[in-house]
């Protein structure tokens, strides 16, 4: 990306954001539970992305897309704190309402996660990112990301587990 020519710059973006996308959007979504709040905060990154593009390191550019996206999820949940006076409650996923597919399953049961639970769930099991990199990611300690992620993977065991017919797990 160094020394490039503005146009060739500017499309080996295109095929970047070409490739990255859809990862994106899908991230955002399972960390907002909104299609339309994710394509936004994807394009966003995109945009962002693009403005620091001579800066990008060739082969870190997904890595920073994606942190431009958990970062303006953390500035909107921070947002709405600040009007609200609290986090919001999640949806309950136990309600049995809208149950169309597993995928929004999935999506209900991480809204139920406290959001720090929820971004370390996604980045580190859906987008298969070790350790390190999500403590770099969200700004935190490797043994912040350990903690978070067995208090949120036991939170979903604890909620969703299945029952045998005496109610036990």
């Amino acid at each position: 990306m160094f020394g490039l020519s503005t146009a060739e710059r500017d499309a080996e973006f295109v095929r970047f954001a070409t490739a990255a996308g859809g990862s994106l959007k899908r991230t955002a979504f399972l960390l907002t539970g909104d299609r339309e709040l994710a394509a936004d905060l994807a394009q966003e990154a995109l945009l962002r992305t693009y403005l620091a593009w001579r800066r990008v390191r060739p082969g870190e550019a997904t890595a920073y897309a994606r942190r431009i996206v958990v970062n303006l999820t953390i500035d909107r949940w921070r947002r709405r704190e600040a009007m609200v006076g609290g986090i919001p409650e999640g949806v309950d996923p136990r309600d049995g309402h809208g149950r169309v597919d597993d995928h929004d399953q999935v999506v209900r049961m991480l809204a139920s996660l406290p959001p720090q639970q929820r971004r370390v769930i996604v980045l580190r099991y859906y987008n298969d990112l070790p350790e390190a990199e999500v403590a770099e990611c969200l700004g935190v300690s490797a043994g912040a990301v350990k903690s978070a992620a067995s208090r949120g993977l036991a939170a979903l065991r604890n909620a969703y587990a299945p029952t045998d017919e005496r109610g036990e797990r």
